[in-house]
């Protein structure tokens, strides 16, 4: 009996599975081509015209994620260099020191590559709207 109930809940844990998929693609695909068209672009307000923005990728929310994920290292490892104070002092001053330092230069860095990314894309608007003009005229 209980095997029969396992086999039942595993039919219906794998059908749901596939269900999901199939209106995931499906859902996927549509919002593509009916919200996200060319055409709706600066259409919306609110809070559909951040939905836009956030579907389409307009608006990084990486910068701030990094920002935040930075001060919570930078807390725990000046935090945890407080335990190792009684073994060694210089350990304590290097995981301070150091440890600061690295994860600075890590996260400096990735806001370095976020930074040419947008970059990157404004230069792209730019010449875009440049050629666009030059076609006009």
């Amino acid at each position: 009996m209980y095997s029969t109930r396992a086999l039942t809940s595993a039919v219906g844990s794998t059908v749901w599975v596939i269900l999901s998929i199939i209106l995931a693609v499906v859902g996927g695909i549509l919002i593509y081509f009916l919200f996200l068209s060319k055409k709706n672009e600066g259409k919306f307000t609110g809070f559909l015209g951040w939905l836009y923005d956030f579907l389409s990728f307009k608006k990084m929310f990486l910068e701030a994620l990094l920002k935040i994920t930075y001060l919570i290292v930078a807390i725990y490892i000046t935090l945890f260099s407080f335990v190792l104070i009684g073994d060694s002092f210089l350990g304590f001053l290097l995981t301070l020191v150091l440890g600061n330092v690295i994860a600075r230069v890590v996260y400096e860095f990735s806001l370095v590559l976020l930074v040419i990314c947008r970059n990157t894309t404004d230069i792209a608007k730019n010449t875009s709207k440049k050629v666009e003009e030059k076609k006009d005229e």
